[in-house]
């Protein structure tokens, strides 16, 4: 247990997948590139602060995940319901392509992506309930510990949309880079503090 008492989770959104970028939900299991590797081991250092490791089950999560946790010898889990968003028919699918052969379409999703989803996408209601449900789960099952967990864009806006009750048309706002970190406090009556890319050099 931290010497605060709170549950820390830090939410760590993967580097770059191999292929450019290109629309991935679960249906694509890209790993990293060399570049996602780096900005992932540079992004946590030589230091580790958690108890626990969880992690998305695709690639472009998990291996990171496993490579950390061995080298701390930490316990790691994988959980499928950190699993990202399903974009349907973009799925693999470039900005660019899409632009070209469906122009409206992709217009009115840059203009508001969550009234004008991708064909056949997962809907956004859905998708937060599960992730809502599945970090409230991992914090339950380690009150007071620190967690990573490793996972995607898409989770880390759901996540933080809830912690700060935000609806998805505000919470599809927040910039969530590559290997960026997010940290929710979780005390006796409940969030305490939110950071967006926490710092990871302090330890706090």
């Amino acid at each position: 247990m931290n010497e605060t008492g709170e549950t820390v989770v830090d939410f760590m959104r993967h580097g770059e997948p191999v292929g450019g970028r290109r629309y991935r939900g679960h249906g694509i299991d890209d790993p990293l590139s060399p570049l996602g590797w780096e900005q992932m081991r540079r992004a946590v250092g030589e230091h580790c602060q958690w108890d626990q490791i969880i992690s998305s089950p695709l690639h472009r999560c998990r291996l990171f995940a496993a490579e950390l946790a061995a080298r701390h010898a930490l316990p790691l889990a994988v959980d499928s319901a950190f699993r990202e968003i399903g974009m349907g028919a973009w799925e693999g699918r470039s900005h660019q392509e899409i632009r070209a052969s469906e122009s409206e379409r992709f217009a009115a999703f840059k203009r508001d992506p969550v009234a004008f989803r991708p064909p056949g996408s997962e809907p956004l209601g859905p998708f937060q309930c599960r992730i809502v449900a599945a970090y409230e789960r991992q914090v339950a099952a380690y009150p007071g510990r620190r967690l990573l967990i490793v996972c995607h864009a898409g989770v880390i806006r759901a996540v933080l949309g809830h912690a700060l009750d935000a609806r998805p048309e505000r919470w599809y706002r927040l910039q969530i880079g590559h290997a960026t970190i997010s940290r929710i406090r979780v005390g006796r009556f409940g969030i305490s503090a939110i950071s967006i890319q926490a710092s990871m050099a302090d330890g706090s």
